[in-house]
């Protein structure tokens, strides 16, 4: 084949076979094309996308580059969680025992933080100790005994996908819905699930910045996760404000002990039940969402996700005991609040600007290898809807020093709009698409 034929064909819309496809992913793997015809590739898929069959046969290649997990000895429908990413986004780290407790094994590889959002990885190696890399021997081995596994991307698993999105980071073709569909599916289904929910996301804190871009993306996660049989499922919600009370690794841990604890956790907690029951329903220990919720609500209640978390943090070299007693973490060494300059109603947070805010204390990272400070951060006191006087507590700022604050006050505090009027309340979640609400593609 020819690597110019196959530009030229997906340049004019024409629709790639499986086998061109395939060798196309294994001729760049192998270095027998360059990446100036990659790039004119992806630009081409970029500017004319891929159908359905296109993006599954896409998925494929990158998963069969590397290991396919069999995780058939351990017992269970195995069940995994993604998100496309958000601020304040903690999610995983309830939802992982909380499910695990209920009977249905949660096989979960992570990722760490990069830009606005926020990396389930980060948060984890805030505990003291906590190993979030092993082998495959490993991760199976404690899967089976503990039913979850929290841990980092390995070299192992759909490697090409690696080199392809480094290649689209700078040739702008980052932004592609079959490209982000195959890349984060690939390693999914690397992982050996059985099956998979989603959670979509759109708002000023998510990367897809639409409703529509957002279901675009859902429905084509769902289509591929059909076209490998494995039931997804995607729930597509808000990202306008950050999820939770806490910015920041430590800050966010303990926001996750507290509600493991049973702590009431507002839109956090209603995302982290609405996710876990629907992992009981295709786990099959729900037979309804109502149930698979209900189940979840009791794990909580009686302590053994909070021991699930225990003894995951304890395999994974982590020291439990800041778990037990999280005060013994410590803090920030300053704490500044930031407050409200008039009265009115809170009518928007803007999530993507309180992430970016956060790499200002090092609470996040605008490069891969920058350094993250795990007790700095940022509290939040009140959300859109609620009303403020001036002067009230908008936010608390943990930092590491009082270098650069005012600044960092003064961009806090325009990421909160007030207005005269309270806004009407919109609904933490918009839809949920699956294999029987998907449109043609």
């Amino acid at each position: 084949m020819n690597p110019v034929e196959l530009i030229l064909k997906k340049r004019s819309g024409a629709e790639l076979t499986p086998d061109e496809i395939g060798w196309l992913i294994l001729s760049y793997s192998a270095g027998h094309i360059p990446e100036y015809q990659m790039s004119a590739f992806l630009m081409a898929v970029f500017f004319r996308g891929m159908t359905d069959r296109e993006t599954v046969h896409l998925t494929r290649c990158m998963m069969e580059s590397g290991v396919v997990l069999d995780l058939s000895d351990s017992p269970g429908i195995k069940v995994d969680k993604h998100s496309t990413g958000g601020v304040g986004d903690k999610v995983s780290i309830i939802l992982a025992p909380m499910v695990a407790a209920c009977g249905v094994p949660v096989p979960m590889i992570s990722g760490r933080g990069l830009g606005h959002t926020g990396g389930t990885l980060d948060k984890l190696e805030s505990i003291p100790g906590f190993s979030t890399q092993m082998g495959l021997d490993e991760y199976r081995a404690q899967l089976k005994r503990l039913g979850t596994v929290l841990i980092g991307q390995t070299r192992d698993l759909a490697p090409v996908d690696k080199e392809l999105y480094g290649l689209r980071d700078v040739t702008g073709t980052v932004e592609s819905i079959p490209l982000i569909a195959g890349s984060i599916m690939s390693k999914k289904l690397a992982e050996g699930i059985d099956a998979l929910v989603l959670d979509v996301k759109s708002g000023k804190g998510a990367f897809m910045k639409t409703e529509a871009d957002a279901r675009q993306l859902a429905e084509r996660l769902v289509s591929i996760g059909q076209g490998f049989g494995k039931t997804t499922v995607a729930w597509l919600t808000r990202m306008d404000e950050p999820l939770g009370w806490q910015v920041g690794n430590w800050l966010e841990i303990r926001e996750c002990i507290d509600c493991l604890n049973g702590a009431d956790g507002g839109d956090l907690m209603e995302l982290t039940y609405l996710l876990g029951g629907t992992m009981l329903v295709l786990g099959g220990k729900a037979g309804t969402q109502q149930e698979g919720e209900s189940l979840c609500r009791e794990a909580i209640r009686s302590g053994k996700a909070m021991d699930v978390l225990i003894r995951v943090t304890e395999a994974q070299h982590g020291d439990s005991s800041y778990l037990k007693n999280p005060a013994k973490r410590g803090q920030a060494p300053v704490q500044v609040q930031v407050t409200a300059d008039q009265e009115g109603y809170i009518t928007g947070i803007d999530a993507g600007e309180v992430g970016m805010t956060g790499i200002m204390l090092k609470a996040g990272r605008m490069r891969k290898e920058d350094p993250i400070d795990p007790l700095t951060g940022m509290t939040l006191h009140r959300k859109t809807g609620e009303s403020v006087k001036k002067g009230d507590a908008l936010f608390t700022i943990h930092a590491a020093s009082d270098d650069g604050l005012d600044s960092i006050i003064s961009r806090l505090r325009n990421t909160v709009s007030i207005g005269h009027h309270q806004p009407e309340k919109r609904p933490l979640v918009i839809d949920r698409i699956d294999s029987t609400t998907l449109r043609p593609s």
